[in-house]
Order: structure tokens, then C-alpha cells, then sequence
């Protein structure tokens, strides 16, 4: 954490992802003897960081690392809202990149007025990312965050008019880089310098930018005017099976997600599990029509170790007590045009 002693020439707050740049543009901050508080924002879709883990790529550990603060700050239910209706748009999927940076921008704006900091500092890079790194939509991006001359981007500040931290000597701009495009030759080179040798790999960890969640989620906002904490969190687990407009089954793929999904059971949800092999569980998530609890029987059926069986007894659970058996013929009955959600 900070050095509480030391003399800062001025205090930034950056926008960081635990990613090379966002982690660079830390660094060079901390060069310039700039105090900094780092806020990794979270959300439902994305990784949420364990102060408990040693790994070297943590952001708590970098944090411990490098000597800068860290505060991890949920987004809740005002990202929730973008997902839904982004006014910029949606990316290659259901991602609202623009509308995401914008919301963090606010947020960090706002965090430096609460505690008195002086800028904003963030590591995009001109021309990194089709979609939100261009400079027309980093410069919409400014305008819509209310950061005009508080914010700093010191991988590729050079190709910007000087921020107002820059003109009053707070930062010195010759220190600041010229970045800019997809490669990340300078970055890694930089990286070496100041001994940052792990990190995550550019892929991102956002879901959203994922085709096969993006399609599930699509669907549950199709079909349901709910998008809970609890229902995103089913999106990351298992097989999903749309059977009408009101019912779908989740079936486990393997035993963690089998634990998983246990987790995540609620009073309306149904559990299917099939007697005495092994086994995925699956969700009946709907109405426990007779049709439904067979279509859900059956899928659990499918994916165990007795799918080729003509005979296979399936318990449908409920709260922890057996709701009813049914017994399936899997190798014969089973709908080989029901596909799952990917």
C-alpha cells in the first residue's frame, strides 16, 4: 500500500483492469512520484479479484507489489442497466464497451472528488481496440465522462493536447509515451524495465465479449423480465437447453459444475439427478408440466453413464425432498434437435 511518510507530488486515480497497460500506466505514475489509488471495478459479467489469492498476476498483489492503493468497487445494478440498453451500442457481442468506459470514467470522476485527488489516469492506447480505443470515441468518451482536463492516458498522452495535471507541472509530459496501435512490443519492453513479469494475457476477462454467453444471455433477456444476480450466474455453468418460451434446463458438465449449479438451486428451480451412477444435475427452471420434467429427465439421462440404456430412473428434487421419479428411455426417446445455447 502506500507509503503514508512520503511527500507525493500529486495523487492519481486510475481506472485499472489488473491488465500490461492499465498496470503501466500505474507505474509510470508511481515514477513520477504521483500518489495512487487504483480502482478495479467490478461487475456480474467479470472476474472479481481474491485478497486471499498469492497469485502474482492478483491485483491486491501487484498492488503490494509496486506500493499503490487498491479499492475494488462493485458497478451493481448501473452496469446491469448498460447491458441492457447501452446507448452506444453493443460490440461484436453483448458487450457495451463504450458505455462501460463512460460508466467507470463517472465513477472514478466521482471517487476523485470524494477523496481529493487531483486527475484520472487510465492505460488505453490509440488504436488498440476497434471499439472503444479510436480517438474519436476516446474523445466521446472524455466529453461524456466529465473528465475534460483531468484526464490522463500516459501510454499514448503524446498523441493528445496536454491534460491540465501536464500543464501545472503535477506531471512532467516528456516522461509520457506515444503508444499507439494494436502491438505491444513497447509495452512489453517496458514491463521488463520495471519487473512487472506476469500478467494476464490481452483475451480480457469480461464475458459479455464471449459468443456462447452472449447468445445465452440474449436469451434470458428474451425470455425474462429478470436479469438477477442469480440468473447471470447461471449462465456461467453447464449446457443450456431452451424448451419453450417459459422453461429451460441447465445440465452440469462435470463435478464442479455440478457443485456449482447445487449453489445456485432456488425454492422455484428443480433439481434432476439420475439414481445410483454417475451423473450430471440439471435445473428444471419453469412450469413442472408432465412434458417438462420428461424433456428435463431426459436431458439429465443423456449426458450420464448410462445414456445408451433403454431404462433410466430419474429423481426430480424440490427443496431437498423428492418431488417425483421418471423413468426414460435416453438411447431411443431422447430429441435430437434440441440443441443447447452456445
Amino acid at each position: 500500500m502506500t507509503d503514508q511518510g512520503k511527500k507525493y507530488r500529486a495523487h492519481a486515480i486510475a481506472l485499472y483492469s489488473g491488465g500490461l497497460d492499465s498496470t503501466l500506466a500505474i507505474l509510470l505514475m508511481l515514477k513520477q512520484d504521483i500518489k495512487v489509488t487504483a480502482l478495479f471495478f467490478v461487475h456480474n459479467f467479470g472476474y472479481v479479484p481474491d485478497p486471499d489469492d498469492p497469485s502474482e498476476t492478483n491485483p491486491y498483489t501487484v498492488a503490494k507489489k509496486f506500493v499503490f492503493d487498491l479499492e475494488v468497487i462493485h458497478l451493481g445494478e448501473k452496469f446491469i442497466d448498460i447491458v441492457l440498453e447501452p446507448e452506444h451500442g453493443w460490440g461484436a457481442h453483448m458487450n457495451p464497451c463504450l458505455d462501460c468506459k463512460i460508466l467507470m470514467m463517472r465513477e472514478a470522476s466521482a471517487y476523485m472528488e470524494k477523496v481529493g485527488a487531483d486527475f484520472v489516469v487510465t492505460g488505453e492506447v490509440m488504436g488498440q481496440r476497434p471499439f472503444s480505443q479510436l480517438k474519436n470515441q476516446m474523445n466521446l468518451v472524455l466529453k461524456k465522462s466529465g473528465l475534460k482536463g483531468k484526464l490522463l492516458r500516459p501510454l499514448c498522452a503524446q498523441h493528445f493536447s496536454p491534460t491540465e495535471p501536464e500543464l501545472s507541472g503535477l506531471v512532467d509530459r516528456e516522461q509520457l509515451l506515444d503508444i499507439q496501435g494494436r502491438g505491444r512490443k513497447r509495452q512489453i519492453m517496458l514491463a521488463e524495465e520495471y519487473g512487472l513479469l506476469d500478467y494476464p494475457t490481452p483475451a480480457g476477462g469480461c464475458l459479455l465479449t464471449d459468443k456462447g454467453f452472449s447468445n445465452r444471455l440474449k436469451d434470458l433477456i428474451e425470455h425474462s423480465e429478470n436479469l438477477s444476480p442469480d440468473n447471470i450466474d447461471l449462465l456461467k455453468v453447464g449446457r443450456h437447453f431452451r424448451i419453450d418460451k417459459d422453461t429451460k434446463v441447465v445440465v452440469g458438465r462435470n463435478e464442479k459444475e455440478n457443485d456449482r449449479l447445487e449453489k445456485l438451486v432456488r425454492p422455484h428451480h428443480l433439481l434432476f439427478d439420475v439414481n445410483d451412477i454417475a451423473s450430471p444435475l440439471a435445473l428444471l427452471i419453469g412450469p413442472a408440466t408432465d412434458d417438462n420434467l420428461q424433456t428435463a429427465a431426459l436431458l439429465t439421462a443423456r449426458y450420464c453413464s448410462a445414456r445408451n440404456k433403454t431404462a433410466v430412473k430419474v429423481t426430480a428434487f424440490q427443496n431437498g425432498e423428492v418431488f417425483r421419479e421418471v423413468s426414460v428411455n435416453p438411447a431411443v426417446d431422447f430429441d435430437h434437435t434440441l440443441k443447447a445455447i452456445t
